[in-house]
């Protein structure tokens, strides 16, 4: 039997999403972090329940693809999986761990023999380390040593190991796309703030996209380094006073995913895109 035919007999094009769930969707760790307690949802759009990652996930499913879900925890994508199914997309939910390179290479080796190679991959793994701090403990010399491996992990060795997993068979075909969900904080460093993550390792998921382009878009790869300025609409988001009392501060996941669409089918020119800060957009605004 031929590997694509397993879970895939049609042969759709396939898209991965690394972390296709949201910290800040209804149960969220920082949906619990900041309000104390899960969240009703049932009011915010289906389209925005799962922050960015879920966004792409139906985007994608919707134009055809067949769409992996990854995440640490199968059940933490099975709401998300059933949305997409009941849109008439598919998909399939495979555990992953980017802080562990056997979890990398048995999550691809099963996407490789259930449904055969990616030919598009969105890294969207998040973290919230940093975030618990309190106000006293804003300077690097208390940031503990885990906390920044923690960061590493997500922001630069994760995306190494993805990347090591499908480069050959996207150089081999001539075609694909790598697309690195990232933030301002990959752009610049900046002081951390009481509340937020760790974020000035993510500089180094920007510059491994920048190698990659100079590595492989000779041989038909996209590799872009998405860097999204602004806060995402959600359920944890959405429910936080300050843009409880001003929408336009949040962004459209959704919107945000036509962008990746966009990115992945039509614009292959450039290395690094950035998503200014526009409340609901009618387009992508790059």
């Amino acid at each position: 039997m031929n590997a694509s035919t397993k879970k895939n007999p049609q042969g759709k094009q396939i898209a991965v999403v690394i972390g296709a769930t949201s910290k800040w969707q209804s149960d969220g760790r920082n949906t619990k972090l900041i309000h104390g307690k899960a969240i009703d949802d049932s009011d915010i759009p289906v389209g925005a329940r799962w922050g960015v990652g879920g966004a792409i996930a139906q985007k994608f499913a919707r134009e055809g693809f067949f769409v992996v879900l990854t995440t640490r925890s199968e059940a933490n994508a099975s709401a998300l999986a059933a949305a997409i199914r009941q849109q008439g997309g598919e998909c399939m939910v495979v555990e992953l761990d980017v802080s562990s390179q056997s979890s990398v290479a048995t999550a691809f080796a099963t996407i490789r023999s259930e449904l055969g190679d990616p030919h598009v991959v969105v890294y969207n793994a998040g973290y919230l380390e940093g975030r618990d701090l309190p106000p006293d403990k804003e300077l690097l010399e208390h940031i503990p040593v885990e906390m920044f491996d923690t960061a590493q992990h997500v922001a630069s060795r994760g995306p190494f190991l993805v990347a090591k997993e499908v480069l050959p068979a996207m150089r081999k075909r001539g075609e694909g796309s790598i697309l690195f969900s990232n933030n301002a904080s990959s752009l610049r460093g900046r002081k951390r703030m009481t509340g937020q993550s760790l974020y000035y390792p993510r500089v180094m998921m920007r510059t491994l996209a920048q190698v990659l382009t100079e590595e492989y878009s000779e041989h038909g790869v996209h590799v872009a380094n998405v860097v999204i300025d602004g806060t995402i609409d959600s359920p944890g988001t959405r429910a936080m006073p300050r843009l409880k009392q001003n929408r336009d501060l949040i962004i459209n996941p959704e919107k945000i995913a036509d962008a990746f669409y966009y990115l992945h089918t039509q614009d292959r020119s450039c290395w690094t895109h950035e998503l200014q800060l526009t409340p609901f957009p009618t387009k992508p605004s790059f």
